[in-house]
């Protein structure tokens, strides 16, 4: 039998996701999908409001890195305001939010005077039901050449097909599939060199790491295996850098389960939201397998 060694399996009938019904359409507590629009960029966010001896918390996804938590909010009414610190720069970045039919609008301001608009809507609860029965498996890499795959930006592409294998050269562009995906169960192999950094994002939004930096680069929700800064692997599954190794993902609604070389390391958990990177904030809506290509090269897929 022909292994397929880089294959989807969809579900036989698509669901709709199910938007949440929080107790407060009026209210900002909750999960909220954003969109950050810039003078020359749009990129997504997230963010959940709880609340804790009696005063609201914040914590917070940005465009890239991982979830954190906000400091000196406050929400009043409709009104929520907050500070975070934008990575990379290490800059205060100031929110100011209010929600008015059931969205959330309003502007982000960083302490160099830079400022964007926010928009934002509830997240949907993805409360899907497993399917009965899934489809037969389908390759989404032929081993050949990059079709069905495009790169997130073709002067910086480094991704190639060589000896059956997905590769990326060099540190640049990221890669994702032309086909966009519901629920799903995902077969991937990887192959990972010493010090190299890269991940599997489901849908477009949820980072699956993949990664052999130094040791104690990574705590356990940023190590091999993680749903990135929110879920860490159960179970630690020796390092084989430069060996071919494999997820086995299954995606439902929001519900993720993964076995790694046939070790189970997260069992039926659910991703509150978006990781950094990721594509958009549409949780709701199906999206690509998108292979991070820009932080080191070296890394091959099948």
């Amino acid at each position: 039998m022909k292994q397929i060694c880089f294959a989807l399996l969809c579900a036989a009938a698509i669901l709709t996701p199910a938007l949440s019904r929080q107790s407060g359409q009026s209210s900002a507590y909750g999960r909220w999908d954003l969109t950050i629009k810039t003078p020359n960029a749009t990129y997504p966010s997230w963010i959940e409001v709880t609340e804790a001896r009696s005063n609201a918390t914040v914590r917070i996804v940005g465009r890239v890195a991982s979830v954190h938590p906000a400091t000196g909010v406050k929400l009043e009414g409709s009104h929520l305001t907050f500070t975070s610190m934008e990575s990379g720069r290490q800059m205060p970045v100031s929110w100011d939010m209010t929600l008015s039919g059931g969205k959330l609008t309003g502007t982000q301001k960083s302490s160099d005077g830079f400022e964007s608009r926010i928009t934002g809507e509830h997240a949907p609860a993805l409360t899907h039901a497993a399917p009965a029965a899934w489809s037969d498996p389908e390759p989404l890499f032929d081993g050949t050449d990059l079709k069905g795959w495009q790169p997130d930006n073709a002067s910086k592409n480094h991704w190639v097909a060589e000896n059956g294998e997905l590769v990326n050269q060099s540190a640049g562009a990221n890669i994702l599939s032309t086909r966009k995906f519901n629920d799903f169960k995902l077969h991937i192999e990887y192959n990972c060199p010493p010090d190299g950094n890269s991940g599997v994002y489901l849908r477009g939004r949820y980072e699956v790491q993949v990664e052999y930096e130094a040791v104690d680069k990574n705590d356990k929700l940023h190590m091999m295996g993680s749903i990135y800064g929110f879920i860490a692997p159960a179970v630690t599954v020796p390092p084989r850098p430069s060996q071919w190794e494999s997820y086995d993902i299954m995606l439902i609604g929001r519900t993720v389960s993964i076995v790694r070389d046939d070790v189970k390391i997260i069992d039926s958990q659910e991703i509150p939201g978006i990781t950094g990177g990721a594509l958009d904030s549409a949780e709701g809506k199906p999206g690509p397998i998108y292979i991070q290509g820009d932080h080191t090269g070296g890394m091959k897929y099948r």
